[in-house]
């Protein structure tokens, strides 16, 4: 009787042993798979917050020296910010439509002389994006990959 008693202990800490290494192998892949699913999302929204950048320069730079009344070069940052809407902080989406306001504007009002852009520069008026920036860096910090 103690034989099998002494048996079944001993199959009991073999099953016991086998259920607690597969629990800790699943926990980890799992743990794996939800970061590597936050590296592609942060990488994401990398890239979509630097497509904005670059375009929303491009278009600043364009609105100084061309005064427009035609959206049709705005496509594109229209694009980018319905993009942020649906995967970002309403933060990011407050200072990209500010900022797309702000190119906007810069496009009505009358062509800038280089001069005229060169003291805007100086006076740091022409760094239209840093509250975009900031939002932004937030944000990828808070969304950052945890490594131990």
């Amino acid at each position: 009787m103690n034989a099998y008693i002494s048996a079944l202990m001993g199959l009991a800490g073999v099953a016991i042993g086998s259920l607690a290494s597969f629990a800790t192998t699943w926990m980890m892949h799992r743990a794996e798979v939800k970061e590597r699913h936050r590296q592609v999302e942060v990488a994401k929204r990398e890239k979509l917050f630097s497509d904005f950048i670059t375009e929303a320069t491009r278009l600043y730079g364009d609105a100084m020296s061309h005064q427009k009344d035609d959206v049709s070069d705005l496509v594109l940052l229209y694009a980018l910010v319905a993009q942020m809407r649906l995967i970002s902080s309403r933060p990011v989406v407050d200072a990209a439509e500010l900022a797309m306001e702000n190119i906007v504007e810069t496009y009505l009002k009358p062509n800038r002389s280089l001069s005229e852009i060169r003291d805007l520069a100086r006076s740091g008026a022409m760094n239209f994006l840093f509250d975009f920036g900031e939002a932004c860096r937030v944000e990828l910090v808070a969304r950052a990959p945890v490594y131990r």
